[in-house]
Order: C-alpha cells, then sequence, then structure tokens
C-alpha cells in the first residue's frame, strides 16, 4: 500500500512538471499584437533597435538600420503588408514575449516592377515599458502553384 502511495504521489508530481505553458491566455496582450500587425504601414516602426531580421536571400541585419540598408540595396520597397484574416497564430509567454506566425499579402516593388506576393512570417515582439516591438523575424515565400493557401 505504501508503494502505491508513492508511486501515486511521484506519477502526479512528475506529470505537474511536465505540463504545457498557458500560451494562449493573455486577451489584452493579444489584442495589442494584433493591432500592431493589422496596422503595419511602410515607414511604420515596429522594430526594436537590436531587431534581427533574415531576408528573402537569407542574408541577416542585426538591426532596424541594416534591415532598411539591406531593401535600399536591394532596390525594394514596400508598398504594403496585409495579414490574411484567419491565418494569424499567437502565443504569448509571459505577458511580455510574443511568437507569431502569420500569413501575409504583401505588395511591394522590387527594381522598378510591382511585385505581389503571399508570405508566411514568423516573428517575435517583447513588450517592455514602450510597448510591443518586434526582435525577430523570418519570412518565407508561399509558392502557390505547388502549395495552394486555403483561407478559413
Amino acid at each position: 500500500m505504501k508503494a502505491l502511495f508513492i508511486f501515486t504521489l511521484l506519477f502526479f508530481a512528475t506529470c505537474s512538471a511536465y505540463a504545457q505553458v498557458d500560451t494562449t491566455s493573455y486577451p489584452k496582450e493579444r489584442q495589442e499584437i494584433r493591432q500592431i500587425l493589422r496596422n503595419q504601414k511602410p515607414g511604420t516602426l515596429t522594430d526594436c533597435g537590436d531587431m534581427i531580421a533574415v531576408g528573402p536571400k537569407g542574408d541577416i541585419s542585426f538591426s532596424h538600420q541594416q534591415w532598411v540598408e539591406a531593401q535600399k540595396r536591394e532596390k525594394l520597397v514596400f508598398k504594403s503588408v496585409r495579414p490574411v484574416p484567419g491565418n494569424e497564430f499567437i502565443r504569448i509567454y509571459d505577458g511580455t514575449t510574443a511568437v507569431i506566425n502569420l500569413l501575409i499579402n504583401v505588395s511591394l516593388v522590387v527594381d522598378g516592377r510591382d511585385v505581389n506576393i503571399k508570405v508566411r512570417r514568423l516573428e517575435i515582439y517583447h513588450k517592455s515599458a514602450d510597448g510591443w516591438c518586434r526582435v525577430a523575424g523570418q519570412g518565407t515565400l508561399v509558392d502557390e502553384e505547388l502549395f495552394p493557401v486555403n483561407s478559413r
């Protein structure tokens, strides 16, 4: 009987130690992030100063300024960035870190040519006293001929 009690106690202790972190709560923070994502416009600064961005060629920028310079080198100008409704997945950790995976419609000019693409983005935001800012971001071009996107 004593062994059964100890086993049961250890079982429940082990299960609670492996419990998943709650990342789906924080409704206020989730709404703040949704507002940032939906209000992105060219020239709007949502990046932290030490943001890391990976460009379409795999190039890495270690600050917002480096990212802007890389865009100029590639003759790339963003016209609009719009999230595809139903394709925003937000996880909030401790109310101060947000990990977002979203699908966006991007309209841009590349070397004088208009381009419209869909991009799957992974972005990480941090909340400080000044509000939310993006600390990292990377996108993958969605090839809709090979992998059509089904909006929900």
